[in-house]
């Protein structure tokens, strides 16, 4: 019927997107492969380094080899790295289309014989001004990752080139203005607005991107200040507009896990785009031209949020008709800490959030020496970086098919035990084969495309509106007290002791997510 055709026309652009990326990843596989191995079965893996140490006459053969499912059973390895990660990029792309094709057609399915009310006119235009923002800022944030450290290390100043522990102060500096200035930063977004913080997000992430042209200290570092300050915003400001807006106008739980959903699926699309332009931008014109394309979507995006978003705080939106909840005398982010002490239901959720993102910050920065000790020099970190958004993007499209069925404390619970599992599997496999690493990189990048939405429907669900983007601020202090440490001891802890702190923080998070599970059962069996 009617609803059916509305359902399917509103699935099918990521029907769309999927099904071209799966083309791409085909016509990306059979590139990598010689002429006369396009048209051959994919039959069969070799251990990497056997492949990768033979003579160069040898390696020139055609290699048969297997899908990327079946490769994880023994050795993971192609003629080359690049090869390898082709096949696996297909395989992957395979698993998401069908995913995404079986979610589109269940959902289809259900609203068929569903009288459930639909969503409105305005949940639709709320949610389509949500993401056109997010997925801009996201495309800016993106496009300054890839060549941080090539940007930072092409500087000379004073005559002396930087070494590599200059450009880890950098990293550092943007790290500990994040945890320094982050509580402070959320309070000015709940007491000010969440749309100014949206905008000044834009300005400060402008001028971050701009100070990498600098040729002086004070500047270089400076800018690193104004990129951390505005990943505190990046990461509260938007969403806690979105939460509050959507709590407003009444449009139900289920449709803002839908838009978390949509959300981090697009925003590994993005990612993967992002890629693509930050490789030609800084083919053309250096290092800095990425950020200084990351000016171009920033612009776009706080130009949308100035026009099409309305400005809300702490408590209620203006113009809802509901005044702003009163807040008690001190300051607000006094105020929030005592909101968090108060109700255990925010504190474990802000634990599972730290431990989380503190695990995953430290395996973004191990996984590239992990892949090159098992590969050898020649990794293709694109490719790898490719994977691994396809493997979120899975995970995104699980967790908008489980959140409807099953309640998100469950969900979590369920996650945090994989990604757990995964990251032991990885801190043991560590120096060792090739494909019990890549599965478990794999696995817990799946855990990660799962983990955004659900967070962001538990903090939906639990932390005050009043104070949500001063308490999301406070969450990341540990996250990045985390980070900075592991960061800083990693020539005593090396690959291994890195993954197994990241191991032990999940298992936390693991502990802290049972205990919130718990509470809210015994919280429902008592009422």
């Amino acid at each position: 019927g009617e609803a059916h055709i509305s359902r399917a026309c509103r699935m099918s652009p990521i029907v769309v997107l999927v099904l071209i990326l799966h083309a791409t990843s085909a016509s990306a596989l059979t590139a990598g492969l010689p002429r006369q191995a396009q048209s051959r079965p994919l039959l069969g893996f070799r251990p990497a380094a056997a492949v990768l140490s033979r003579p160069a006459r040898s390696r020139n053969r055609p290699e048969m080899f297997l899908p990327a499912t079946l490769a994880l059973r023994g050795g993971l390895a192609a003629r080359t790295p690049d090869q390898l990660f082709n096949v696996l990029f297909f395989g992957l792309s395979s698993v998401c289309s069908i995913v995404v094709a079986l979610s589109s057609a269940r959902d289809i399915g259900a609203s068929r014989s569903s009288d459930a009310a639909k969503p409105s006119k305005a949940a639709r235009s709320l949610q389509l001004r949500f993401l056109l923002v997010f997925w801009l800022y996201k495309m800016a944030d993106w496009l300054q990752g890839p060549y941080f450290y090539e940007v930072y290390a092409s500087k000379v100043i004073n005559g002396a080139a930087m070494t590599t522990s200059s450009v880890a102060k950098f990293f550092l500096t943007g790290f500990s203005s994040t945890a320094l200035f982050g509580a402070v930063v959320g309070g000015m977004v709940d007491s000010l607005g969440r749309k100014r913080g949206s905008l000044a997000f834009a300005l400060l992430y402008a001028l971050s991107a701009l100070s990498t042209r600098a040729e002086t200290l004070p500047l270089l570092y400076a800018g690193r200040v104004a990129g951390g300050l505005g990943t505190s915003l990046l990461f509260s400001a938007p969403e806690a507009w979105l939460v509050s807006e959507h709590q407003a106008g009444a449009f139900g739980q289920a449709f803002l896990s839908q838009t978390f959903t949509l959300a981090y699926f697009g925003d590994s699309l993005v990612a993967i785009a992002a890629g693509q332009l930050a490789g030609a931008a800084a083919g053309l014109r250096g290092p800095t031209a990425p950020f200084e394309l990351s000016i171009g979507f920033l612009a776009l995006g706080a130009a949308i949020a100035a026009v099409t978003w309305r400005e809300n705080k702490g408590g209620a939106a203006e113009g809802s008709g509901a005044a702003d909840a009163p807040r008690p005398s001190g300051s607000i982010v006094g105020d929030a800490v005592r909101a968090v002490a108060s109700d255990r239901r925010v504190a474990l959720v802000g634990a599972v959030q730290a431990l989380f993102e503190g695990a995953m910050y430290v395996f973004v920065l191990q996984w590239p020496p992990a892949l090159k000790a098992a590969l050898g020099p020649n990794v293709p970190f694109g490719k790898v970086f490719s994977c691994f958004m396809v493997c979120c993007m899975i995970g995104s499209s699980l967790f908008g098919a489980a959140i409807k069925r099953v309640a998100p404390e469950d969900i979590m619970a369920v996650l945090l035990a994989c990604a757990t599992a995964a990251m032991g599997a990885a801190t043991f496999a560590t120096g060792g084969a090739l494909a019990p690493i890549v599965g478990a990189f794999f696995a817990f990048e799946a855990c990660v495309g799962c983990y955004f939405p659900l967070i962001g429907t538990l903090r939906s669900k639990y932390l005050p509106d009043a104070y949500r983007g001063v308490i999301m601020n406070l969450f990341g202090i540990p996250l990045n007290l985390i980070v900075v440490a592991v960061f800083l001891s990693i020539g005593k802890l090396g690959l291994a002791g890195a993954f197994a702190c990241s191991f032990s923080a999940l298992a936390t998070a693991l502990v802290a997510q049972l205990l919130l599970r718990h509470t809210v059962r015994h919280d429902k069996a008592a009422a």
